[in-house]
């Protein structure tokens, strides 16, 4: 997959002697992790209220300089489908931002992108995201007046691919930030093979036994077969070794409701919060990206 790092900000200059960190930016929320040596690893959650400036100078005062994996969940970014421009590779980012200008309600000269590819073979489309330059260059020159930088951006829907990044067997991924939309992933070899969206399903945290046995569970396999079927009859794959849950709530009687529709094995991700490990994943992400 091209750009594991997405959405390089050039004009910030890398510090010496800054401490790997993966950083996961939610709507109301920023969760950190950092490995541990000695000790065990660290993570924590800061609420904010978009004031960077106070956000990164605390992070700063409890964290010292860090090098900062960031991924960034849906609140700063649309992604679209967009086919691939038949230009030379440097020139994409320009002719993409002529075949996105109409999807998105931001004006062209306030639109940063970045892209990746799909690893199937005869794909000729692009996932474009998009985010505010603005806004996305306020979040970084704030890190930076505070001592912090960053390693690289990337966006939620890539972060199940460091789940299971040596496996050679596609495997579809349910995650889901309390808040959001639930977020489907199809990822094998550590490479994002499908995404979508599921509506509907915003508060499944807090969903009850009961309501999962009486139509929610149901509700969410039949969303899960159809994406399935798209997997392995449009796009000609070999159908998912498993199906993983990487969710909060009632995770083990999400887990047996679902498994029932299945003959793949339903597991669940270990996970106390899900924000948290998203930030778990940016941090191995990093780790990828130095191998």
């Amino acid at each position: 997959m091209a750009n594991k790092r997405l959405l390089k900000m050039p004009f910030i200059k890398p510090r010496q002697a800054a401490a790997p960190t993966g950083i996961f930016l939610g709507t109301e929320a920023l969760w950190v992790y950092r490995s541990g040596t000695a000790t065990a690893p660290y993570s924590a959650c800061y609420p904010h209220s978009q004031n960077w400036s106070s956000l990164f100078h605390s992070l700063a005062a409890e964290l010292g300089p860090a090098a900062m994996q960031l991924v960034l969940c849906p609140t700063y970014y649309q992604l679209v489908i967009a086919d691939k421009p038949a230009v030379p590779p440097e020139e994409i980012p320009q002719a993409l931002l002529w075949s996105v200008k109409d999807m998105v309600a931001m004006p062209p000269q306030n639109i940063h992108l970045d892209y990746f590819e799909s690893p199937l073979a005869n794909s000729n489309k692009l996932q474009v995201v998009i985010t505010d330059k603005t806004e996305l260059t306020t979040i970084v020159q704030s890190a930076d007046a505070a001592g912090m930088n960053f390693a690289g951006i990337s966006v939620e829907e890539l972060m199940p691919t460091n789940l299971f990044a040596d496996e050679s067997h596609a495997r579809l991924v349910i995650s889901h930030v309390p808040g959001e939309e639930v977020l489907l992933t199809v990822v094998r070899g550590g490479e994002l093979c499908m995404h979508r969206r599921i509506r509907g399903f915003r508060e499944l945290d807090t969903v009850g036994v009961e309501a999962l046995r009486l139509g929610v569970a149901d509700n969410l396999s039949l969303e899960i077969q159809r994406s399935m079927d798209f997997f392995e009859s449009q796009l000609r794959q070999p159908p998912v070794a498993s199906i993983d849950l990487l969710v909060q709530g009632e995770t083990d009687a999400l887990a047996k409701a679902v498994a029932v529709n299945f003959n793949q094995p339903v597991k669940v991700v270990d996970c106390d919060q899900v924000g948290a490990k998203m930030a778990e994943l940016a941090f191995s992400e990093w780790q990828r990206g130095r191998a």
